[in-house]
């Protein structure tokens, strides 16, 4: 098994420190402007997502996903005053709860290939089989 490098550990601590950010703020404001409020946040969550796998890859998408369950969870308990972030009967709390992994999952699962900076071959010139086709003489 390969060895972690430094940077590719700093990439997952700060993947890691991206998911508890993102988790904590759509935690906290996911029901400021309903049900907008979700959406934008649902949102967020999945373009964090997405720019951690383009820039670190699947390795720190995990460290993402871990920081972000791990503060939805936290904040969604009951705190010492008694007071909820994430509502028991508020079917809006549980669209955030799991939208949030659900949004991780598809940025996990989106093809490599659109994560990809190598450039392409260029395609082969066809040469059309039809005299009047887009490659005849005028």
């Amino acid at each position: 098994m390969q060895r972690l490098s430094t940077g590719a550990t700093g990439a997952i601590l700060a993947s890691l420190l991206l998911g508890t950010v993102v988790g904590t703020l759509g935690t906290v404001m996911h029901r400021s402007i309903q049900p907008w409020g979700v959406v934008v946040c649902l949102a967020l969550a999945f373009v964090a997502a997405v720019t951690v796998r383009a820039w670190a890859g699947l390795v720190a998408l995990a460290g993402y996903a871990v920081g972000l369950v791990v503060s939805v969870q936290v904040l969604s308990q009951r705190g010492p005053g008694g007071d909820v972030l994430v509502p028991d009967g508020q079917g809006l709390g549980w669209v955030w709860v799991l939208g949030s992994i659900v949004v991780t999952i598809v940025a996990g699962v989106l093809p490599g290939r659109l994560f990809d900076d190598r450039p392409r071959a260029p395609r082969p010139h066809q040469v059309s089989a039809h005299p009047d086709g887009p490659d005849a003489a005028p």
